[in-house]
């Protein structure tokens, strides 16, 4: 029996290192992305290169999208040439971008009208676990699906988990970044009082990755944040600004008191207001160094 054929859309810096992944287990993909020099080099690789969204859900048994915001998921899964508009009855697509629920269980109900099956399937574990295959999948949708899909997920994920119905998979990786934003942000606010009280933030990152104090965040941002190097990170913190976004648009919707979180929106939406966005999530020391007058 032929190997099924998968596309992939939106090679970035979570995308491209899960299509290699694919590729490098056996996967017969093909690819898209914007700007096609992504799309060139998978070629060479062996993946089938794209021109269009069209033409990868059209031709594809299985669609997998991972795209850098909800403007762009939406365009691209529900536009007049996304996704849904092309592919062909059966076809399950996967999103593995971080939107709102509401957008999640929209293209649910959108590809239930065509036919088709969809997952929201959102991602954690950064640049580093894409490219070591090791990222956690957070699954919302049909079982049967899920477990359809499942083989090409651990292609890509080591912790691959269905939440259950549609929604529920976006819903635990808000969750995750709500921890991720107050852990980064409270790791920046410990590593200024170490600076300010004259402790070396590497020994200091050492002692509390040993200690209840300790945090994925802390053992991230220490060397970051000693080395100051903000530049060129594949972690830019305009992805937490958009992750707090949403957050706090669905803790309004449910009436939540979300005090850590506020205050963590507060120094990103700062460190945004200060052209930071492009800078590492560690750089959100910066603001809490400009509040504390260094």
């Amino acid at each position: 029996m032929p190997a099924r054929k998968v596309g992939f859309i939106g090679l970035g810096n979570m995308g491209r290192p899960m299509a290699v992944n694919l590729l490098n287990a056996g996967a017969d993909l093909m690819v898209h992305n914007r700007s096609q020099e992504v799309v060139h080099a998978l070629a060479d690789m062996g993946a089938e290169a794209a021109t269009s969204v069209a033409q990868v859900a059209s031709g594809s048994d299985l669609v997998l999208v991972c795209l850098p915001n909800e403007e762009t998921c939406e365009r691209i899964l529900m536009g007049e040439e996304g996704v849904f508009a092309n592919t062909k009855s059966g076809t399950i697509v996967v999103d593995h971008s971080t939107v709102s629920v509401g957008l999640s269980r929209t293209a649910a109900k959108r590809a239930q009208e065509r036919g088709t099956q969809f997952l929201d399937a959102p991602i954690s574990g950064g640049p580093d676990g894409a490219k070591a295959g090791t990222l956690s999948i957070m699954v919302g949708g049909d079982e049967d699906a899920f477990e359809n899909a499942r083989a090409e997920f651990e292609m890509m994920g080591a912790n691959v988990v269905r939440f259950g119905a549609s929604g529920a998979g976006t819903a635990m990786k808000l969750i995750n970044q709500l921890l991720t934003c107050v852990h980064t942000v409270a790791a920046a606010e410990a590593f200024n009082l170490a600076n300010t009280a004259g402790v070396d933030i590497r020994k200091a990152t050492d002692l509390l990755q040993k200690s209840f104090g300790g945090s994925t965040m802390v053992g991230r941002s220490g060397p970051i944040t000693a080395d100051r190097d903000f530049e060129n990170s594949g972690a830019a913190m305009r992805n937490l600004i958009k992750d707090i976004g949403i957050i706090m648009s669905m803790a309004d919707e449910m009436g939540l008191a979300m005090p850590t979180g506020r205050a963590a929106a507060g120094i990103l939406y700062e460190g945004r207001d200060s052209g930071l966005s492009d800078l590492d999530i560690a750089a959100t020391i910066i603001p809490i160094e400009k509040r504390s007058g260094r």
